[in-house]
């Protein structure tokens, strides 16, 4: 029995063949989500036409995280797993890394990448497909702005984080910190997601290369299991943004065209 026969849908794949997308989601303990994440994203896409593969990233889990996607592999060859190595003990190497390793994993020539936690919805990701297809675009960035029930203090610093980014960088996305996005697999080989923070640039690291970035209203959904793994408070988060911004602002300033072409004889 084949794939399609086994789950019903006509565009689940197998690693042998050929892939339009790679659905990436990094995950770090997410063993009470991780199941239900990958019968969503199944859900969202099987019965499109989109040929898509899923890769949950074991980012240093120390519980069933890996075991729970394993147990679902045999009956889904277009689910895999990447686990990190090198992770410190009993903690991950962050979302950057996470999305690093799932980026140079990944079959398709799209890329989509949401949080393991399911406060992103699959559902999305078959529109932001084609709304990178209508508009020309490199990449689909969801934004939650509008569907977030932020308390003051976290809208307060949401804007004064926004108006550091325009300032510093000309960045004008509304919710860079949404992970749900849509990208081509060129875009995602181009960030440099080995250091540290680097998955918050993202969006505008891609437009400062060249590429264009259009924004997509989203939902947000609350997280009904485990704790959060990736997220700091809004006082951690303050100075090392601050820093991070001004090392993406060097490293735009120092960013030059790499590309090039062979001269043949006459």
């Amino acid at each position: 029995m084949d794939a399609h026969a086994q789950d019903g849908g006509s565009s689940i794949v197998t690693p042998r063949e050929h892939v339009d997308l790679s659905v990436i989601a990094p995950a770090h303990n997410e063993q009470e989500n991780v199941e239900a994440l990958i019968r969503e994203i199944d859900a969202a896409i099987e019965h499109t036409d989109i040929r898509y593969e899923i890769v949950i990233v074991d980012d240093g889990s120390t519980d069933q995280t890996r075991a729970k996607v394993r147990g679902m592999m045999s009956a889904r060859p277009h689910v895999r797993c990447i686990a990190m190595t090198n992770t410190p003990p009993g903690k991950g190497n962050g979302q950057s890394a996470a999305f690093h390793a799932g980026f140079r994993a990944a079959k398709g020539g799209l890329i989509a990448v949401l949080d393991a936690d399911l406060q992103n919805d699959p559902a999305e990701i078959p529109a932001m497909v084609a709304r990178l297809r209508e508009t020309g675009a490199d990449m689909v960035q969801g934004d939650r702005s509008h569907a977030r029930k932020d308390n003051a203090v976290r809208r307060v610093g949401s804007i004064v984080g926004r108006k550091f980014r325009l300032w510093l960088l000309g960045d004008t996305i509304r919710d860079t910190g949404c992970s749900l996005r849509v990208m081509k697999r060129e875009v995602a080989l181009r960030i440099p997601l080995e250091f540290r923070g680097m998955h918050r640039f993202i969006p505008v690291s891609a437009r400062h290369m060249g590429y264009k970035v259009v924004e997509m209203p989203v939902t947000h959904r609350p997280r009904t299991a485990g704790e959060t793994k990736y997220g700091m408070g809004i006082v951690q988060r303050a100075l090392p943004g601050l820093r991070d911004l001004f090392a993406v602002r060097w490293m735009r300033n120092r960013r030059r065209a790499v590309t090039s072409e062979e001269v043949r004889g006459s």
